[in-house]
């Protein structure tokens, strides 16, 4: 067996004399004859390869424990795990940098002058929702108001008290003084937390009881944005429809990682299955979006979307002359697709 020293494995690898004694403590990279001795490390040429794959996948910032996993995968599995690793670097990188732009928009308004704020501007909204043609009762939430626009979708025994309760846990947001955009964030992540606390209550521990939930609060500039589940939040801006959430369920998480194709995921059987949902433990996502006269909000549960395609939903959204119009037209459009799940939309239009 052709053996290296640690020094020369390491300028052959592009590891350093230091990671190699770490990754040997660890398991990960083992030497292939250690001196009894003194202790010296060797290296098997024919681990070059295995070391060469660690290098890059630090360089890739992939955590050593992710690492040793993908280092003993062959090609085609390795791959597979790196493209999922990187889909969910992608997500992450997204919210930051949501937030970095909430930071900076936060930061440049309060050295502002009096009066040189940002254009206010209005918000008129609608909800609607359904029971569809096969449900046995709705457990949807909808609401629509003057700052707050909501959706939930409850699941199992106590889905609809569910629904209800996270629903109503933040309508006190929809008051006459609506919150100036540099505490927005803030004021809705703490009440999404009492939204949560106010699902286990009503779910009284099932844990086959819960809910979606995805919402709007408006500044008068802006909207903030608490996501978590499978209901979506929708943008129809310059005639385009733009999704602005992303699925916390298994079928997307599958999308990220390469394994389905959109195709396959529309007939998927674990399609209604949720990684998140309100009230059991992960924070929602919460992002800041700048809004722009005419832009056209849309909230809605999956009973909309996993039977209306986007592209319908765009034209419904855009032929629409009113809010009240819109999400009329759009949970008919469920229903005429066979009304399998309930149904929930919520608009809001911006003038």
């Amino acid at each position: 067996m052709d053996l290296l020293t640690i020094g020369a494995f390491a300028k052959a690898s592009g590891l350093s004399p230091k990671a190699l004694r770490l990754y040997d403590e660890l398991g990960l990279l083992r030497p292939a004859r250690v001196d009894p001795y003194t202790g010296y490390r060797y290296y098997a040429v024919a681990q070059l390869d295995r070391a060469r794959l660690v290098a890059w996948l630090r360089r890739l910032g992939m955590p050593l424990a992710e690492i040793r996993a993908v280092s003993t995968l062959d090609g085609a599995d390795a791959a597979r795990e790196v493209r999922a690793y990187w889909a969910r670097v992608e997500a992450e990188t997204a919210v930051r940098r949501d937030l970095a732009a909430f930071l900076v928009s936060e930061l440049t308004e309060s050295t502002e002058a009096p009066g040189e704020g940002p254009t206010m501007l209005e918000l008129r909204c609608a909800a609607h929702s359904d029971r569809g043609h096969v449900r046995p009762a709705n457990q949807d939430t909808v609401y629509a108001g003057r700052r707050l626009l909501a959706v939930a979708d409850g699941f199992g025994p106590a889905g609809a008290p569910a629904s209800e309760a996270a629903v109503e846990a933040l309508r006190f947001l929809d008051e006459e003084d609506g919150p100036r955009p540099g505490n927005v964030l803030n004021l809705l992540a703490d009440a999404v937390r009492g939204a949560s606390d106010a699902v286990r209550d009503a779910t009284e521990g099932d844990g086959e009881a819960g809910t979606t939930l995805t919402a709007l609060l408006w500044t008068g500039s802006g909207l903030a944005l608490a996501h978590i589940g499978d209901s979506r939040a929708y943008l129809l801006r310059g005639g385009g429809l733009f999704r602005i959430t992303h699925d916390h369920s298994v079928v997307q998480s599958l999308l990220d990682e390469g394994r389905l194709t959109p195709a396959e995921a529309e007939s998927h059987p674990q399609r209604s299955l949720l990684l998140k949902v309100l009230g059991a433990g992960p924070d929602p996502d919460l992002r800041l979006h700048e809004a722009l006269p005419g832009d056209r909000y849309l909230l809605c549960s999956d009973g909309l979307t996993g039977v209306v395609p986007d592209d319908r939903i765009r034209g419904l959204l855009a032929a629409a002359p009113d809010p009240e119009t819109a999400v009329r037209s759009l949970v008919d459009a469920a229903n005429t697709a066979g009304g399998p799940d309930n149904v929930s939309c919520a608009v809001g239009d911006v003038g």
